[in-house]
């Protein structure tokens, strides 16, 4: 199967997960600065999450830029990852309803955690699909991002009991490593169309 069905599937679902996620955004009652401050906890976890939205859309982009068709498998797998991430705007969302409350934080985290799974396991499949010489297969090299993540977020589930401001700070350190633009399928890609890998 092309790609390009999934694609737009794929860019439709997430556009409705941002869409959800800041209709989760209450307009205060009053005029005044003042009456910001209980959305504020809802704010920044909406920051947070759209960061996340978009590195995942963004590498998403990428992955399958490295790929020509899709199996069922690999449709499987999308779907799982859509699945985890549509649940963001809930995790977030409950997260800044409650001011970062312990249990808000730790299932924060573990939405997280599945989607980095999830896109671990698609990226796996596009592997096997492709080849161990596939163009994802050299971008990707020895993945060390890919690796740190989860257990990074197994910390800030694990911390979230005992410090909210430690496993909010795993959770942010995540997104700061990933939010710098990864340009190895695009260094990849380059190259081979440069006959130079």
């Amino acid at each position: 199967m092309h790609k390009g069905r999934l694609e737009a599937f794929s860019d439709g679902v997430i556009a409705i997960i941002i869409t959800i996620m800041v209709l989760e955004i209450k307009v205060p009652h009053g005029s005044s600065f003042t009456a910001l401050q209980p959305v504020l906890p809802v704010f920044l976890s909406y920051i947070l999450s759209f960061i996340y939205i978009g590195i995942y859309w963004n590498n998403h982009h990428h992955m399958l830029s490295s790929t020509s068709k899709v199996s069922g498998g690999v449709l499987w797998a999308n779907l799982h990852l859509l699945f985890w991430l549509s649940l963001t705007p809930f995790a977030s969302g409950w997260m800044g309803e409650n001011s970062f409350a312990p249990a808000t934080l730790a299932i924060y985290g573990f939405v997280l955690l599945m989607s980095a799974i999830a896109y671990f396991i698609l990226q796996r499949l596009i592997i096997a699909q492709d080849g161990p010489e596939s163009i994802l297969a050299h971008a990707i090299g020895k993945d060390t991002k890919g690796k740190l993540s989860p257990v990074l977020y197994c910390l800030g589930i694990g911390t979230s009991f005992w410090n909210v401001w430690i496993a909010g700070g795993f959770y942010v350190l995540v997104a700061l490593m990933w939010l710098v633009p990864d340009t190895r399928i695009e260094r990849t890609l380059s190259k081979t169309h440069n006959g130079s890998l």
